[in-house]
């Protein structure tokens, strides 16, 4: 662990570790198989007060230092990707109330978070995935309220969200600019849940579509005013972005740890398969790749903390992060041969986990244009 947290932050670490040792990491094989819920997990967590760790210390949060967030997020990540995942779009359904909402809107979902309560981020649609202004979901003005129609699809945490950050058109014809942001809570008529997806991988999670048919709500719902949504989703996934690479990274450093186990007491031609300097080399690539995203992620934090631009650090340790994970993950699958395919060992979960970190967020050929327009400039 190559972040330097504070000792309250390593008290808790403490704390997390042996949660995750104990209850995630074994019961995480069989939610995985199953594709189910493990509620009996989110709520312990909840108890530990692990999906509070975004709520401001004003708010009845922890009041720790992002650095300190992140080392817990990692050693989430480390017992499952998945669970990790839940707990971090807690944050990312939080960020657009935090730049858009007012004092009231922030209160009633920090309350609901507290209360061991989720947040669901709803941008992406069937036809508007990295091009989110191409979105077709509507918000109508009617009177003192809006009615809202559309889909989304891929929302994490869609079928046990408590609230839900929505994007829609309130001008159709004035593209990324006609787009608007509104707080939605579980219950509103016209709001449910549509078909889960069985996915590859991250399956302690849980995503879905999410329908809005009529939704009527008051324009006290919105987040900022008429046309501040485009902006909020991108300021959203700037700073989300960030996060996602730590859940990435402690799933790469998952890996790590699973190989350099296995070839400790894996014997061949007569030796411990981890004297063999090829799986050292091996090795020693996966853990620099790791500690490189590692240290990206905490460059960007600390950006955060001095109110310093960080679009670009936050792109670039998403898509390092992204690829350390997925290619730790291959290596790790490599290094056991025939039994890293087995379901018997983890490592094949943990690459099956991987990929969506090359996905999600903005794909990472999305952040690769992010830092490469860094580079050449206007041109």
């Amino acid at each position: 662990m190559a972040y330097i947290i504070s000792d309250e932050g390593k008290d808790l670490l403490k704390d997390v570790h042996d949660f995750c040792e104990n209850e995630v990491k074994e019961q995480s094989k069989e939610f995985d198989l199953s594709g189910e819920w493990p509620q009996n997990i989110y709520d312990m967590a909840a108890e530990m007060q692990l999906g509070t760790l975004d709520v401001p210390e004003e708010f009845g949060g922890p009041g720790l230092s992002r650095i300190d967030h992140a080392a817990i997020l990692e050693e989430m990540a480390k017992a499952d990707a998945g669970f990790a995942t839940s707990f971090m779009t807690n944050g990312l359904s939080l960020h657009p109330i935090e730049f858009g909402g007012t004092k009231e809107q922030l209160k009633s979902v920090y309350d609901v978070i507290l209360k061991g309560g989720f947040g669901a981020f709803c941008l992406t649609e069937p036809n508007a995935g990295c091009d989110v202004s191409n979105g077709s979901t509507t918000a109508v003005k009617d009177g003192d309220d809006y009615i809202i129609n559309g889909t989304k699809c891929f929302i994490t945490n869609g079928p046990v969200a408590d609230f839900f950050t929505v994007f829609a058109k309130t001008d159709k014809s004035a593209g990324a600019k006609g787009m608007s942001a509104f707080l939605i809570f579980k219950g509103t008529p016209g709001l449910s849940i549509g078909s889960h997806e069985n996915k590859m991988g991250i399956r302690l999670s849980q995503t879905s579509d999410v329908i809005l048919e009529d939704v009527r709500v008051p324009a006290s719902a919105m987040l900022g005013k008429e046309g501040d949504g485009f902006k909020i989703a991108m300021k959203t996934l700037d700073i989300a972005r960030t996060w996602c690479g730590i859940v990435a990274v402690g799933l790469a450093q998952r890996a790590i740890d699973e190989a350099a186990s296995y070839v400790r007491t894996r014997v061949q031609f007569g030796k411990p398969l981890g004297r063999n300097e090829v799986i050292q080399f091996k090795l020693a690539d996966m853990q620099m790749a790791t500690e490189a995203a590692r240290q990206l992620c905490a460059y960007s934090l600390t950006l955060m903390d001095r109110g310093e631009d960080y679009t670009v650090a936050s792109a670039t340790a998403k898509c390092k992060a992204g690829d350390a994970a997925m290619y730790c993950t291959t290596e790790a699958v490599q290094i056991l041969g025939g039994y890293g395919f087995s379901r018997d060992y983890p490592v094949e979960k943990l690459m099956r986990d991987a990929k969506i970190f090359q996905l999600f967020e903005g794909t990472n050929e999305i952040q690769r244009l992010v830092v490469g327009r860094s580079v050449v400039g206007k041109c």
